[in-house]
């Protein structure tokens, strides 16, 4: 029988307000924020041969493909701008989303065994996927700005435009939607494991409904102009492409709408996220 005398330096009782969090906490388990980070960067790619080439090797296997499918074979134009620029560009941006969704939405599955052996703040998973994979987009934009580098060097002409200050802005616009879209799906996938498959099969698919591989000014179809810019990480996209390539399309309201839809994702996920994460562990 438990002592009313006793008297406990910290009390771990489920939060009631759904929108509970706390900042305070995260800084305090800071230690174990970085060795998360540490641990997947480092075994991302443990027990290969090449080790961490693979950061450099995959999106440029991906553009030499790009290149040649979508640039020799479907003669897909690219608006002025080198094939290799637009397409590293493109594939590093969208993979940094994408993994970003990824990561995040398994954050109760794939570290269940974890969560029932020690007590941390749940949401530093979420946000551990978006710094690990942050360090992993900064590998691939230093590749672009090589190629921009040599592309500058042999006189091609390279427009950078002033919005181009907005770039970690826009980068921390998509790190945050993916962790809107990712708390959703890793609340329900902890009963509803298909919802995993489900969303491999989205990802995949969603690339082809933004402006990756192709030009938004591709699209002349207003219906299909005005559906496309309504996917919430076009805007970013063309934004992104316009401050580095000088090419795409630049929007104030598209982007506000970008931010309130990613606003309103985050609120969401995140009541749902601490609702599931007080009794999760029951279910996964």
């Amino acid at each position: 029988m438990a002592n009313k005398n006793e008297h406990w330096d910290l009390q771990i009782t489920p939060r009631d307000r759904l929108l509970a969090l706390d900042w305070r906490e995260i800084w305090r388990y800071r230690d174990m924020f970085v060795l998360f980070v540490e641990r997947n960067f480092r075994t991302a790619y443990k027990q290969t041969i090449l080790g961490p080439l693979w950061f450099v090797i995959t999106p440029v296997l991906s553009v030499i493909v790009y290149v040649a499918v979508f640039g020799g074979i479907a003669n897909i134009p690219t608006d002025g701008v080198p094939p290799i620029l637009f397409y590293l560009l493109g594939i590093s941006v969208w993979s940094y989303f994408s993994s970003c969704l990824s990561s995040t939405s398994n954050s109760f599955v794939t570290n269940a065994e974890i969560f029932g052996k020690v007590y941390f703040p749940r949401i530093i998973m979420p946000l551990v996927a978006v710094t690990t994979n942050l360090l992993t987009f900064a590998i691939q934009l230093a590749i672009f700005a090589a190629f921009y580098i040599y592309y500058i060097a042999i006189g091609t002409d390279l427009v950078i435009h002033w919005q181009i200050v907005l770039f970690p802005v826009l980068i921390i616009l998509l790190a945050l939607m993916a962790v809107g879209f990712g708390m959703i799906f890793s609340s329900m996938t902890t009963k509803y494991r298909d919802l995993q498959i489900m969303l491999a099969k989205i990802i995949s698919l969603w690339v082809y409904i933004t402006p990756v591989i192709y030009p938004l000014s591709l699209v002349t179809n207003p219906k299909l102009h005005l559906a496309m810019s309504l996917n919430p990480v076009t805007p970013v996209m063309e934004a992104i492409k316009y401050s580095l390539l000088g090419q795409g399309q630049f929007s104030w309201l598209w982007l506000g709408y970008s931010a309130l839809f990613t606003l309103v994702l985050l609120i969401f996920g995140l009541m749902l996220f601490n609702k599931v994460q007080k009794s999760f562990m029951d279910t996964v």
